[in-house]
């Protein structure tokens, strides 16, 4: 019979499985174990949550698919931070290129659950290549840029998306490709922008590598369906997927950047 140390052990072993976000409970026998209890033990449910609370953290699911899914409070030492960020994909300019990066992630998370239904459907995978998600954020930049020049015309301020609004200029200013001396593409397009930030996804568990397609092509993880779950109350994400420049092509849930030339 386990003692209560030996359940708080327990438990915080659960919270340590979710800080390796690759890990899955089909990898490995003792975290599938512990989140079986996790279901079945509602005392020891109480007990990971109390111990993620104790770390700043919130217990955002617990399922066998995605495993025990975690997400640091805004004060959290798990937070990442702006600086750690920027060391881990190379950004030149801090204020600018946040900026980018923020928007590549929320074309990505728009592109791979652009329908309700994808994110309440747990058996759903989303497909999304760099191509895609900056040809989608361009798309968005234009639609912005169109409706702040017919503002200005009628003497109006831009009342639409103010959250995008502050960020599609920097997006605009940064060519889309352009190449090095030695063939590779240059970093700071907003093609090898959104190349970083998909990459910085599949790192982070969010994301697995398909092929090198279209810029790098990617399906998503049960892990990146139940962060986006909490990111869709975000105002920005619903002001992209608002602006119309996401869409389905097909009920099998095929999905493509709608380019200025099909609107």
């Amino acid at each position: 019979m386990s003692t209560l140390t030996d359940d708080v052990a327990a438990a915080a072993r659960l919270v340590e499985w979710g800080m390796r976000p690759r890990q899955v409970p089909a990898r490995d026998l003792e975290y599938a174990d512990l989140v079986r209890r996790h279901g079945e033990d509602d005392t020891f449910a109480d007990l990971v949550k109390a111990v993620a609370a104790g770390l700043n953290l919130l217990v955002l699911a617990v399922d066998p698919r995605s495993g025990i899914v975690l997400a640091p409070r805004e004060d959290s030492v798990f937070a990442v931070r702006i600086e750690e960020y920027a060391k881990r994909t190379a950004l030149s300019s801090r204020g600018t290129d946040k900026v980018v990066h923020g928007l590549a992630h929320l074309a990505v998370a728009a592109l791979a659950f652009p329908r309700p239904d994808d994110l309440a459907n747990d058996a759903y995978v989303g497909y999304v290549t760099v191509d895609q998600v900056d040809g989608v954020v361009r798309d968005a930049c234009r639609v912005l840029d169109e409706r702040a020049a017919q503002a200005e015309e009628n003497h109006d301020p831009l009342e639409t998306a103010p959250e995008l609004e502050r960020a599609w200029r920097a997006y605009a200013r940064r060519p889309a490709t352009a190449g090095t001396k030695d063939g590779r593409a240059a970093s700071d397009t907003t093609r090898g922008m959104v190349a970083k930030a998909v990459r910085f996804l599949a790192e982070q568990g969010f994301l697995v590598t398909r092929s090198d397609e279209n810029g790098g092509a990617y399906r998503t993880t049960p892990r990146f369906q139940v962060q986006v779950r909490e990111l869709a109350a975000n105002a920005a994400f619903r002001e992209l997927i608002d602006l119309g420049v996401v869409t389905v092509s097909s009920p099998g849930g095929t999905l493509h950047a709608v380019h200025s030339d099909t609107l």
